[in-house]
């Protein structure tokens, strides 16, 4: 680049430079008119433009409190309670008659073979231990391991997961839970 070229360039660089800077400056002063106190909170004295109103001492206001009427309560004649206890009576009693609740299990194993069946279910107590419980089911012509009862998919999500390590076929099946 020629001395002449570099010499104008650097020229209006530092007017370019120069021009910022008093820029800068100038608005930081603008800011700074506001601050008056020594945390640099902004506070503003706003006593001399603030109206001033004479005080008129021949009005006075009083409130008046205002009656409340007295209401009388009635007793209730047209209830349904007798009618939901009966509801909720029968329920009960039915309730007290069911044996089994929708709920679901984990299934490990689904297949023909009895010995392969015995196998998922030593495997599954070598790798989780005592803590769930496996029972084999044949219903002809195939044997079922399931494992856990549970009321709610959520409650066999954990146990799921931890099976999915071990059995990659374990799926979570509706099923319908004694209750004791």
């Amino acid at each position: 680049m020629a001395p002449r070229k570099l010499f104008t360039s650097m020229k209006k660089y530092s007017l370019n430079l120069s021009l910022a800077l008093l820029i800068l400056q100038v608005s930081c002063v603008a800011q700074q008119s506001g601050i008056n106190s020594s945390d640099g909170a902004y506070t503003e004295d706003l006593t001399l433009v603030r109206p001033e109103y004479e005080s008129d001492d021949s009005i006075t206001t009083e409130v008046q409190p205002v009656p409340v009427e007295q209401k009388q309560v009635l007793a209730a004649t047209n209830t349904v309670n007798t009618k939901v206890d009966m509801v909720l009576d029968s329920l009960d009693k039915l309730n007290q008659l069911r044996r089994y609740v929708d709920g679901f299990t984990i299934q490990i194993y689904s297949g023909p073979k009895r010995e392969d069946a015995l196998g998922a279910k030593a495997k599954m107590v070598k790798a989780i231990g005592d803590e769930l419980e496996a029972d084999i089911q044949y219903t002809q012509p195939k044997f079922r391991v399931t494992v856990g009862k549970y009321f709610t998919k959520l409650e066999a999500q954990k146990d799921l997961i931890r099976l999915k390590n071990y059995f990659s076929n374990a799926i979570l099946i509706p099923e319908k839970i004694l209750i004791k």
